[in-house]
């Protein structure tokens, strides 16, 4: 362990109140709860946050070490009003020995932007691809934005709440081409109800 660093975590509380005099009006929010901290911050001021993150003393998050897309559109049973995409990084600073979780909202639901911190933190460069393969959502300014899970011929994002279950078209090896080809699902969607038990005893239960 270096001379500097902290073995002690820093209250939740103390290390909102720190992050939200260094961040002041760049950011929406800084909360705690479960005891963790989350930020929310415009997509316009993501970028200079994440810097400021990373580079001011008081924060010195040297570490990305998760990045995930969300989809809220069917949030609260469909109750939800804000924007439909977001961006959930999760920072960890080995040094003060503290935690930090930051959200930022796409501005446009047709097509999610926002920048991305690959060139800030390495390991962010897998997560976004994967947010991107997933959900849909575009990281301006990264090197290679490709997917990464699905197929280079899969159509749609089917971590987006809007995607069919079956997905929308299904793949097959053909003997006769010799080669793998992809058709419209044949899998009609069904709903599935459970079957309740009602017999008296069951399971020798009284």
């Amino acid at each position: 362990m270096s001379p500097t660093a902290n073995s002690v975590a820093i209250r939740p509380e103390d290390l909102r109140d720190t992050l939200a005099e260094l961040l002041g009006d760049q950011v929406q929010s800084v909360t705690v709860a479960l005891d963790e901290v989350t930020i929310t911050v415009a997509a316009s001021n993501y970028l200079a946050v994440m810097l400021t993150l990373r580079d001011a003393p008081p924060a010195s998050f040297e570490q990305l070490i998760d990045l995930c897309g969300v989809d809220y559109s069917t949030y609260g049973d469909g109750r939800w009003e804000g924007a439909r995409f977001a961006v959930v990084s999760h920072l960890l600073s080995v040094s003060l020995n503290q935690r930090v979780r930051v959200r930022v909202f796409c501005p446009d639901d047709d097509f999610p932007v926002v920048d991305s911190v690959s060139m800030i933190w390495s390991s962010a460069n897998w997560y976004e691809r994967e947010a991107f393969d997933l959900f849909g959502i575009v990281f301006e300014g990264h090197e290679d934005l490709r997917r990464i899970l699905t197929d280079y011929g899969f159509i749609g994002h089917p971590f987006r709440k809007d995607f069919p279950l079956s997905g929308h078209v299904e793949m097959r090896y053909d003997a006769e081409r010799q080669r793998v080809v992809y058709e419209p699902v044949s899998i009609e969607p069904r709903e599935i109800t459970p079957r309740v038990i009602r017999e008296d005893n069951y399971g020798g239960l009284h």
